[in-house]
């Protein structure tokens, strides 16, 4: 019965352990800032208003392990019934930065939609004379680099 049990609880930590790294994985492959994606913007309203609206806790939805606030209940309701048509490209992320391989915190206000997919970027040149002047290999750079990235905290990426 002893070694039984030592077992149980063996891997019953493992799976918890398993869990947690999980779930810090997840919120890492996000840009969370004030203890909401993207700083609590409403990632639908970019979509449905056409301008970064600010969210709120009232309306708050969790997805991929982080949370993520919205303007009004229509906008949850839109980002739960397809999270993945909302949620921005390279989890928040600066998409300039990700087509260098970095994640970079973004502003909310420097923004662009391309095929239906939010893009965000962290400064005035990363937006205007990366993003939107090169719009394309941006894009193709970030998804390429994203899939080696997504997973590994800002902090290692600085250390390279």
């Amino acid at each position: 019965m002893k070694t039984y049990g030592k077992n149980i609880a063996v891997v019953s930590m493992a799976m918890a352990m398993s869990f947690m790294a999980n779930q810090a994985l997840a919120v890492d492959e996000h840009y969370v800032d004030g203890g909401a994606v993207v700083g609590g913007t409403d990632v639908v309203a970019y979509h449905t208003v056409g301008a970064p609206t600010p969210g709120s806790a009232e309306f708050a939805s969790e997805y991929q392990g982080a949370t993520w606030h919205f303007s009004s209940a229509e906008n949850k309701a839109l980002f739960d019934a397809n999270p993945a048509k909302f949620a921005p490209a390279y989890g928040g992320w600066c998409s300039a930065g990700a087509s260098k391989g970095k994640k970079v915190p973004t502003q909310p206000d420097l923004w662009a939609i391309v095929d239906g997919q939010l893009y965000l970027n962290s400064s005035p040149a990363a937006h205007n004379k990366l993003f939107l002047a090169n719009t394309d290999t941006v894009i193709s750079k970030g998804e390429s680099n994203w899939k080696v990235i997504f997973a590994t905290s800002r902090e290692a990426l600085l250390e390279q």
